[in-house]
């Protein structure tokens, strides 16, 4: 943008120097400010929290010429689906597909996953206990309150065998009141996503939490008593946008850019620590 600005000065002197141009030097001079000020195109896209706002820094240093992203970085995990339907922005990068469907469902939404980028690791933390065997009958356990992350947090539990759910649930549907068999007699506690880094502070026994929040307690996976294993990325963090936009030349730019090969590298560069997985391969 600033060679184009000095190439408009630069011809503007030469046109005044010369006095009087000829028509055809002055159609020249008119396409040549014609193409020098073609406006680049700007991709809004709402996100919430490292590295999910990493990664939309990464895109928009790797789009394609004539884009440019605008991160809007929101504090919460409402405002990011409700600017995307209001149309205040072009996408989203914050969420897993089972929480945008029922955002969905709650809002009548034309929300759209486009391309899962990498799937968190997830899990349960304790300031109590250093292993699952040390897990004591009657425990708190703090469960997300949002529909689709109470039920993978559950499905962690029953994965490690500590709890089972009827299994004619859906997995993604599951809610405490679908726990069938509780040996460890645990008590479920329902806490906003946002807050459970705090239940852990304040001492529950097992707590349900991602990486990206748990960090603030200078936690990582590695630190986790039990971990949930996602083999088929259905709780990937994943680019969000609109049924009337989901087609258009813009979006398409951003997929590319979300899954280069830079965003790649550098999420893979995460996964050495644990903390996630790439849920895609660079240029596929």
């Amino acid at each position: 943008m600033f060679k184009k600005g000095l190439l408009l000065g630069s011809t503007a002197l030469l046109l005044a120097a010369c006095g009087a141009a000829d028509e055809s030097t002055e159609e020249a001079s008119n396409e040549v400010t014609e193409e020098t000020t073609e406006e680049t195109v700007t991709i809004k896209v709402a996100s919430h929290l490292p590295p999910m706002t990493d990664v939309v820094d990464i895109a928009g240093d790797v789009i394609e010429d004539g884009y440019e992203i605008e991160l809007v970085e929101v504090s919460d995990n409402i405002q990011y689906n409700e600017a995307l339907l209001n149309e205040e922005v072009d996408a989203n990068f914050a969420q897993h597909e089972p929480f945008m469907e029922v955002f969905n469902q709650e809002r009548d939404g034309n929300l759209v996953a486009l391309q899962p980028i990498y799937n968190a690791i997830v899990g349960f933390y304790s300031p109590v206990y250093d292993s699952v065997e040390d897990i004591e009958d009657g425990a708190e356990v703090a469960v997300p309150s949002d529909p689709t992350n109470e039920a993978r947090a559950l499905v962690t539990l029953e994965e490690h065998d500590l709890i089972t759910l009827d299994p004619e649930v859906s997995k993604s549907e599951a809610t405490v009141d679908d726990v069938s068999e509780n040996p460890y007699n645990f008590t479920f506690t329902h806490i906003d996503l946002l807050n459970l880094t705090a239940a852990y502070e304040d001492g529950v026994e097992l707590v349900f939490n991602y990486p990206t929040y748990i960090a603030s307690v200078d936690l990582t996976p590695e630190d986790a008593v039990i971990l949930q294993a996602d083999e088929e990325n259905r709780f990937a963090i994943t680019l969000v946008a609109r049924e009337d936009n989901q087609d258009s030349d813009e979006i398409q730019a951003l997929m590319d850019a979300m899954t280069s090969q830079e965003v790649y590298d550098f999420l893979d560069g995460l996964a050495e620590d644990g903390h996630l997985r790439p849920a895609f391969e660079p240029g596929e």
